[in-house]
């Protein structure tokens, strides 16, 4: 009996520490910050389970914030600024963002509120400082960005997003004046790029007719140089040809001479000579008449000294002949 009282003790014991797990106890999720507090300081759970009432979970999610401040540029022109942005919690400054958003649910929405005091107050201050005509969304946004750290030591909150969808005076006069000077300087800025553009324009013309020019000129002086080339080859080709028909007439003068000088020291070799074959033809053809033997210029100027030697011959064999009929 009393062992059967034990086990069901025991059972109901196990019992009672299973019904209170269940009820303490939670799987931490993938997208949760599980934030405990130990000798008053906070800190992170890792493990995958954790006690309900002893920790805090917070969304890892960013968290959106929208925010239209209305601010001064300087000189005192009101205008106005429009942020969007969002933020996330810092694991370097839990602390912070505890001690700005208590030990809550709600305390990333709680310390983005009190962040975006914190991110007025930079706004103004950075307008303050720029002239209207030069304040850009770019230029708050990054120097939003640059005080970020001073944000998360303070909130807890990293700056995940920023932008400034919206800068606008707050005087719709200042904005149309703001338009019309934007819209001249456009202006002036395109007519300077178009004027560029002319005068880069001109720059390749003048290049390019420098350079064809250039070639055309070169191209000249290429057929001068070949002309020139030219001319000397044939001139060097007409000299080899003078050369070439003054040796010829060398070699044929030379010859005459020789056959000059063999005629001389043989008179009798005349007859082989072709007027003397000429004028023995005609003599055979007609008894009675007169033999002309007719010369070409060539031959009277080849031949002179021949039909001298010749004329002498025949004269010395007509005495001969009289001398015989005496």
């Amino acid at each position: 009996m009393n062992i059967t009282l034990g086990v069901i003790s025991a059972g109901i014991v196990i019992l009672i520490c299973l019904v209170v797990a269940l009820i303490e106890y939670r799987i931490r999720q993938p997208d949760r910050l599980v934030l405990y507090e130990s000798k008053g300081r906070i800190g992170v759970r890792k493990g995958l389970i954790y006690p309900r009432h002893f920790s805090l979970p917070l969304k890892r999610t960013t968290f959106p914030f929208q925010l239209t401040v209305e601010a001064a540029a300087a000189g005192n022109l009101g205008i106005r600024v429009k942020l969007v942005g969002s933020v996330a919690p810092s694991l370097e400054h839990i602390q912070s963002l505890i001690r700005v958003g208590g030990w809550n649910y709600d305390a990333v929405g709680r310390a983005a509120g009190e962040a975006q005091v914190l991110i007025e107050e930079l706004v103004k201050e950075y307008t303050e400082r720029v002239e209207i005509q030069m304040l850009s969304s770019g230029g708050i946004a990054s120097n939003l960005y640059e005080r970020a750290p001073t944000i998360e030591e303070k909130f807890g909150l990293e700056l995940i997003s920023l932008a400034v969808p919206l800068l606008e005076p707050a005087d719709p006069q200042i904005a149309d004046a703001l338009r019309q000077q934007e819209q001249a300087r456009l202006l002036e800025q395109t007519e300077h790029l178009s004027h560029q553009a002319r005068v880069a324009a001109a720059k390749v013309k003048y290049q390019a007719d420098e350079e064809i020019t250039e070639m055309e000129h070169a191209l000249e002086l290429k057929k001068a140089d070949l002309k020139e080339a030219l001319l000397e080859k044939e001139s060097t080709l007409a000299r080899h040809r003078l050369e070439d028909e003054l040796a010829r007439n060398r070699l044929r003068l030379a010859f005459e001479k020789e056959e000059l000088a063999v005629l001389k020291s043989s008179p009798e070799l005349l007859m082989l000579t072709p007027q003397a074959a000429r004028l023995a033809e005609a003599s055979q053809n007609l008894k009675n008449a007169r033999t002309v033997v007719s010369l070409t210029p060539q031959e009277l100027t080849h031949s002179s000294e021949i039909l001298g030697l010749f004329q002498s011959l025949l004269q010395k064999a007509v005495e001969a002949k009289k001398e015989d009929v005496e």
